[in-house]
């Protein structure tokens, strides 16, 4: 398997913690987003992990290296100061993705997300992690009917940032900066997105408060 996570924002909402440190490279518990998120990739049998680079992408580099300690091989997609957003970046990184269907993760997400072994049936362009949506967010983006994400008037999932897609998904696009979002809402209004809820820990570090609550509470239990 080979998986993407995206870490190029600037975490203009996480300022002034993110200032001097990406946002990826935040803390919880003394572990960093991004680390957490190789460690669990590495566990689910992952191989090959791509990291799009952006706001202060050198640090990333210098932490993670080439991925070895976490018996992962990672590979970078640098966008420098020109940050593609979402779509973007998944386009640019395409090359370095392979033909076959790819993880993608959100940088900024905390979650006990374990990622599963998934058969796209042949014409869908990805499965989505849905979440039950947060008391901070005033509406969800999807609705899960029969399997599949389907938009509705008061949807009542949101959207992971953890997603399974084909590369066909971005047939069409164009080089250069652009969100993924719009493609996500074209594919499932056509019935070609697959989708499953996670109910789980999962927790977007939008926020410093968000963060700092995430430090406060103890950590989960030993199995």
């Amino acid at each position: 398997m080979i998986a993407m996570v995206l870490a190029a924002g600037r975490g203009e909402r996480m300022r002034p913690l993110t200032d001097r440190r990406p946002k990826a490279l935040l803390e919880v518990r003394g572990s960093s987003l991004l680390e957490r998120h190789l460690a669990r990739l590495a566990a689910a049998g992952v191989q090959t992990v791509v990291i799009n680079l952006g706001w202060l992408g050198e640090a990333i580099v210098e932490r993670i290296g080439d991925g070895r300690r976490f018996g992962l091989t990672v590979v970078y997609s640098p966008e420098q100061d020109n940050v593609l957003e979402t779509g973007g970046g998944i386009r640019r990184a395409l090359p370095l993705l392979g033909p076959g269907p790819f993880w993608v993760l959100n940088g900024d997400v905390h979650t006990d997300f374990a990622l599963p072994r998934i058969e796209l049936p042949p014409a869908s362009l990805g499965h989505l992690v849905l979440v039950p949506t947060p008391a901070h967010q005033a509406r969800g983006d999807f609705d899960l009917v029969g399997g599949k994400a389907a938009l509705s008037d008061r949807p009542a999932y949101t959207f992971s940032g953890i997603a399974l897609y084909r590369p066909a998904l971005f047939d069409g696009t164009a080089p250069g900066r652009f969100p993924l979002a719009p493609l996500l809402f074209d594919a499932a209004r056509r019935g070609l997105l697959e989708a499953s809820v996670h109910k789980g820990l999962w927790a977007d570090v939008g926020t410093p408060e968000r963060l700092a609550a995430l430090n406060a509470e103890d950590p989960p239990a030993a199995p």
